[in-house]
């Protein structure tokens, strides 16, 4: 009996003991499980006083499953469950334990969050081209985690607001647009209009973030369509037209453009007879040259001088003088 009673003794003393030194460590606080655009992730703060080395676990479940580890020895703050295999219409809550050597913090529970009425939507993006004095309005939806808007959300609508530029309060809306192209055909040309989106769905309570403010001009009246039909169909017959008249006349128009040189009727006949006596008549006459001496001061240049061979070439003529002055 009394070797009982120590077990007993011992036990419980040791459970109180494990609960002190537990209980030594300070709770992680500000734990939240939140949802941006169908992700799951949970957030909490450190305990305060918090040392070096100190990690954290989490885990998680859902209303038809037990706990199950999320993150194991982490540093930082938050934990993602997205790719754990989450379901889009599934009920979940975490919960977070400190770590810090031997010692652990008890367990704190988060919030419970259902993903597609809790989730918090992203803002669309938007884009506007202008066509004459009317604005074409494109929205694109948020990209999520897990499947898409459509796929997620059966009824998906758009809240439209659009205004003149620097007149804000005059601002008009138009509600519960079911396609995600329209076009505000009640504009003033010429003008600068700024639209912004929000999403609407049949189940998440809370509209999405409204998109970015994106802002574009009308143009001009726009001329009717028949008016450029007609001038690109006069365009295209002329086109056609004048590139028939090249095929037809090629020949002809590059005669006028590059003509052939044409001769002469005698200069014909001269190529025709190339021993006619108008060759001869072309032929080089003999040079007629005269025989004389050059008298330079009291110098006559006699024969077997450079000046009398020079002039031995002449034919036999009298004799010339030339005397220097």
């Amino acid at each position: 009996m009394s070797a009982y009673i120590c077990v007993v003794v011992l036990t419980v003393s040791a459970l109180g003991s494990s609960t002190v030194a537990s209980e030594l460590l300070k709770r992680p606080t500000n734990v939240r499980l939140t949802s941006h655009n169908m992700n799951l992730v949970l957030k909490w703060d450190p305990p305060e006083g918090t040392t070096s080395g100190m990690v954290y676990t989490t885990m998680y479940r859902s209303s038809a499953t037990d706990y199950r580890i999320g993150c194991s020895n982490i540093s930082s703050f938050e934990c993602d469950f997205t790719a754990l295999k989450i379901s889009q219409y599934g009920n979940y809550t975490g919960r977070v334990q400190a770590l810090l050597g031997e010692e652990s913090s008890n367990w704190v529970e988060s919030n419970y969050i259902t993903l597609d009425t809790d989730t918090v939507i992203g803002s669309p993006t938007v884009s506007l081209s202008s066509n004459g004095p009317t604005l074409e309005v494109t929205i694109q939806d948020p990209v999520l985690s897990i499947l898409t808007l459509r796929d997620v959300y059966n009824g998906v609508t758009y809240n439209i607001t659009y205004w003149k530029k620097g007149q804000n309060e005059k601002a008009r809306s138009i509600a519960n647009m079911q396609q995600n192209r329209v076009v505000l055909n009640d504009l003033d040309p010429r003008t600068k209009y700024c639209v912004q989106v929000q999403i609407n769905t049949d189940k998440n309570r809370n509209p999405s973030q409204p998109s970015n403010i994106t802002c574009e001009s009308t143009a001009n009246e726009q001329e009717a369509p028949w008016v450029a039909a007609l001038v690109a169909f006069v365009i295209m017959a002329v086109a056609v037209a004048l590139l028939a008249v090249v095929v037809v006349y090629w020949k002809s128009i590059s005669q006028f453009l590059c003509p052939k040189d044409a001769l002469p009727p005698h200069f014909e006949s001269l190529l025709a007879h190339p021993k006619s006596n108008i060759y001869l008549q072309l032929s080089p006459a003999e040079e007629i040259c005269h025989r004389c001496s050059i008298i330079a001061g009291d110098r006559t240049v006699e024969e077997g001088d450079p000046l009398e061979a020079a002039g031995s070439s002449c034919s036999q003529q009298p004799d010339v003088i030339v005397e220097e002055r």
